[in-house]
């Protein structure tokens, strides 16, 4: 593996190089070759990926302007027509479904949505979902399920939202029943990390056929600052905290969470959500492919074999 600085350093000779031939005369050779440079860059970024380090992506994962569902439904589909309300309680806007075409095919869209300025913010509740938004995504996704439409779900939740009224309409509940439904959902379902994978708020939309991850993502059972306070009693540790929990993409693909790594644009998917768009298309459509060519009875046992998977467990030999 290239060391880092040689990395950043082979990273930007060739976006030079590329500037310099962008600005020259077009024709079929120029293109290739641009083409090819950025197959370069993206192996590069796969290399520098390792070098940075867990807390760093946490922050990235955090960034203000990171694209959110709507920046990816905007780039990537067509024809987007929202689903609101749980038909139970009523509407959550930190959770936006719908259905869309993508690549000329109706899907179901559904995601975390967080809101960047101050009013947005608290319109979206900060992108942390109470019983009705899971419930919405439950409802949507059944729609999916009935039409035989793919689903394609974004995480990107500090959590579900903990507070007294979502504890009343039953917030244990909910996730609980969205992690059994979309264990035998009939549709094809492809899911992407896209900034924090915040616990059972974000599983709660995250059991799929296919776990895409972007490379500054985060996605945990708790936070580094939450698991700080229980572990070490000092929430100042939470850099600690990060490298300990094995929060990155790296590390999930490694344990066999994460299927796929999706590299970032330099620097960090907030400096360009339409080339990180760009970037991710492609990579959804292969994911979906794949997941699509299973008949349905191997899918679902393929999906639930995949869960099963996960973890560690000891057994005592008999005395």
């Amino acid at each position: 593996m290239l060391d880092a600085e040689k990395a950043r350093h082979e990273l930007e000779a060739i976006e030079l190089k590329i500037e310099e031939l962008a600005s020259g005369p077009a024709d079929g050779a120029t293109d290739a070759q641009i083409k090819q440079l950025r197959e370069q860059i993206r192996g590069l970024q796969a290399d520098f990926a390792g070098f940075t380090s867990a807390w760093k992506r946490v922050q990235l994962a955090r960034h203000p302007q990171r694209p959110h569902t709507l920046d990816y439904v905007k780039h990537l589909f067509q024809e987007f027509t929202e689903i609101h309300g749980d038909r139970a309680f009523g509407e959550d806007p930190a959770l936006v479904a719908g259905f869309a075409r993508f690549h000329d095919e109706w899907v179901m869209v559904l995601g975390h949505q967080k809101g960047r300025d101050t009013t947005q913010k608290l319109h979206r509740n900060f992108g942390m979902p109470k019983p009705e938004g899971y419930r919405k995504a439950l409802r949507a996704m059944r729609l999916a399920a009935k039409f035989r439409r793919p689903i394609i779900s974004f995480v990107d939740t500090p959590g579900a939202y903990p507070g007294i009224g979502s504890e009343e309409r039953g917030q244990a509940e909910a996730i609980a029943k969205n992690l059994m439904e979309m264990a035998r959902l009939p549709v094809p379902i492809v899911v992407t990390i896209t900034g924090e994978g915040g616990s059972g708020g974000a599983l709660a939309i995250a059991v799929g056929d296919r776990i895409l991850m972007l490379e500054n993502a985060v996605y945990s059972v708790i936070s580094p600052e939450g698991c700080a306070s229980i572990t070490w009693r000092d929430g100042q540790k939470a850099e600690l905290a990060a490298e300990a929990l094995k929060i990155t993409a790296p590390d999930l693909i490694q344990l066999g969470i994460v299927d796929q790594m999706v590299p970032e644009p330099p620097g960090g998917a907030h400096t360009s959500h339409e080339e990180m768009a760009r970037i991710l298309g492609p990579m959804l459509h292969s994911a979906l492919n794949e997941a699509r060519r299973l008949p349905i009875a191997e899918l679902l046992e393929a999906r639930y074999q995949k869960f099963r998977r996960m973890g560690q467990f000891f057994r005592e030999a008999a005395g």
